[in-house]
């Protein structure tokens, strides 16, 4: 009997002893610090619609658009961005150019609720053609230099491409972002005249707790002025009298060229958001009459006779007037995939 005790206490022990044992703390085995996150990220997105409207007047001839755009960045430190990208639109232009290629770069510092942005951009416009006007322009066209096709008299050099630098900034309070923008240009659109634009802009990001369903929201808005100053001569003219539809400066006689009319613009939306989705619905409008847009633009569909302005002959454009743009886009970054 003694036997049979010893050995219930011997086996209870011997369990005991192997249930305390699980219990007691392992050595930890060692275990690499884990990588530091990279600098390094990519932005990347495309969009579709209705209209591309840059600062107030159509890029496409109020055609559908598509964009898309690729933008590598580098974090030096949780404050200071250096970024580089390329982007590229659809659009419709007076050269008959199909397509702007961007390529721009720039830094981003951020203190608390400021953030800055200054860089460059280059706007690229291959596959114009030149059209000219023969003996009404000074100097005459060069040798690739076609006819004029355009009934209104408009002409357009081949080359659109130009470049601005930038300086932008926004605060943030609360659900609500601030923004100021300026950019400069020497030659605007390659037209000879330099540009000035300045925009303020605001914008309210709804809460979560006031999501439309699944989709989150916003308002947005900005008012912007464009100084524009006079083109070269291959927009001007000799002509002595007024010539009824022709372009721009053939209303008097202004061999070198046209100092088109500064504007105002602004626009208004509201924003849809899921994902990584955003319906944008805006409205855009600027102060632009029908006449100067079309001494600015070189509208090949611009009609009339009766839009005579200081700088127009005549034909009046409605690349600048009052549009509605839906933008369905996709906006994505490596970082936000991890």
């Amino acid at each position: 009997m003694k036997k049979v005790v010893l050995s219930v206490v011997a086996a209870f022990a011997v369990s005991t002893a192997s249930v305390f044992a699980a219990d007691m703390p392992a050595k930890a085995p060692k275990v690499a610090p884990a990588a530091a996150p990279s600098p390094w990220d990519i932005a990347f997105g495309a969009a579709i619609m209705n209209d591309y409207i840059f600062r107030g007047v159509t890029q496409s001839g109020h055609k559908p658009s598509v964009a898309a755009y690729f933008e590598p960045r580098y974090n030096i430190n949780s404050n200071f961005q250096l970024y580089a990208g390329i982007s590229g639109e659809s659009i419709k232009f007076a050269n008959n150019a199909a397509a702007e290629i961007d390529f721009y770069g720039g830094v981003r510092p951020t203190f608390g609720p400021l953030a800055f942005d200054f860089g460059f951009w280059y706007y690229y416009y291959p596959g114009g053609n030149c059209y000219g006007a023969g003996p009404l322009q000074t100097p005459a066209p060069s040798g690739d230099c076609g006819p004029a096709i355009f009934p209104q008299g408009n002409v357009a050099k081949s080359v659109a491409s130009f470049y601005e630098v930038y300086g932008k900034v926004a605060y943030t309070w609360t659900d609500w972002v601030f923004g100021a923008n300026f950019y400069y240009s020497p030659n605007f659109l390659n037209t000879g005249a330099d540009g000035e634009y300045l925009s303020g802009t605001i914008k309210f990001t709804a809460p979560e707790k006031m999501a439309l369903g699944p989709f989150g929201w916003y308002v947005s808005g900005e008012f912007g002025h464009q100084w524009l100053g006079t083109s070269d001569a291959f927009y001007g003219c000799n002509s002595p009298t007024p010539v009824v539809g022709a372009k721009g400066t053939c209303l008097v006689n202004n061999p070198n060229g046209i100092p088109y009319a500064d504007y105002n613009t602004w626009n208004i939306g509201f924003g849809l958001t899921w994902k990584v989705f955003t319906l944008d619905l805006r409205y855009s409008d600027t102060d632009l009459s029908k006449g100067n847009c079309n001494a600015f633009t070189s509208d090949p569909t611009a009609t009339g006779v009766s839009n005579v302005t200081a700088i127009n002959g005549g034909a009046g454009s409605s690349w600048c007037g009052a549009t509605f743009i839906a933008k369905l886009s996709a906006d994505l970054t490596l970082g936000s995939l991890k």
